[in-house]
């Protein structure tokens, strides 16, 4: 699809370009988003998270239907621990750190049963999947270069957290020269006043960081 869909937004229209775009799903992983998982066992609210799941869902099947790159991300760290910072460890103060043993496996960890993606948003063997060791999905990655090998200009990102790992992509995309699309319906956090103002922060000043709009105007405009 090389036509150019104007996509409601704010703080203006975002011109999407399909054929140049890529669907970028942020951490949508068990740990975070399942009840019992890690995110729950430190006391979070997981509904806000799981609001975000049939949203993704519709828009991942509609962007899937026109053949569109879809990119997933996973924030976690090597077996051995090696590419975990110290500072990251520890910070929180937390009886159970990273690594440890957690409800769903050793906590952030490639390979864990909790590190792994929901079974409703689960990538296509053709999806690339991006395993992060940090916040943003561009630090200590390939996704630049796979996005530079693609053509993929544009981005609409999804996932969670809103203020945390989407935030800090979109971020580093901005930086790299990717224009964003965030659709607030498919972003959340375990707070709703910062996933509030994640989303402000990234439409502010005319657009600082990227777009903010919704699914809805997405799988309309791909028809």
């Amino acid at each position: 699809m090389s036509a150019v869909l104007s996509i409601p937004a704010e703080p203006y229209a975002f011109d999407l370009v399909p054929a140049k775009c890529a669907l970028l799903i942020i951490d949508m992983q068990r740990d975070f988003i399942e009840p019992g998982g890690f995110g729950e066992m430190l006391g979070n609210d997981v509904s806000q998270l799981r609001r975000t799941i049939e949203p993704n869902r519709l828009l991942l099947a509609a962007w899937r239907m026109k053949g569109l790159s879809v990119i997933h991300t996973r924030e976690g760290h090597r077996p051995d621990l090696a590419d975990l910072p110290p500072a990251k460890k520890i910070r929180g103060r937390s009886a159970t750190c990273i690594g440890d043993p957690g409800p769903m496996g050793r906590i952030l960890v490639r390979g864990e049963e909790g590190h792994d993606i929901i079974p409703e948003l689960y990538p296509l063997a053709t999806e690339p999947v991006i395993d992060k060791p940090g916040k943003g999905a561009f630090w200590a990655t390939d996704l630049h270069a796979i996005l530079q090998n693609r053509g993929i200009t544009q981005l609409i990102v999804t996932g969670v957290t809103t203020e945390v790992c989407v935030n800090t992509t979109v971020r580093e995309a901005n930086d790299r020269g990717y224009d964003c699309l965030v659709p607030a319906d498919c972003v959340g956090s375990y707070f709703p006043e910062f996933h509030e103002m994640g989303l402000k922060m990234i439409k502010a000043q005319g657009g600082i960081f990227g777009w903010v709009g919704d699914s809805k105007s997405i799988i309309a405009a791909l028809g």
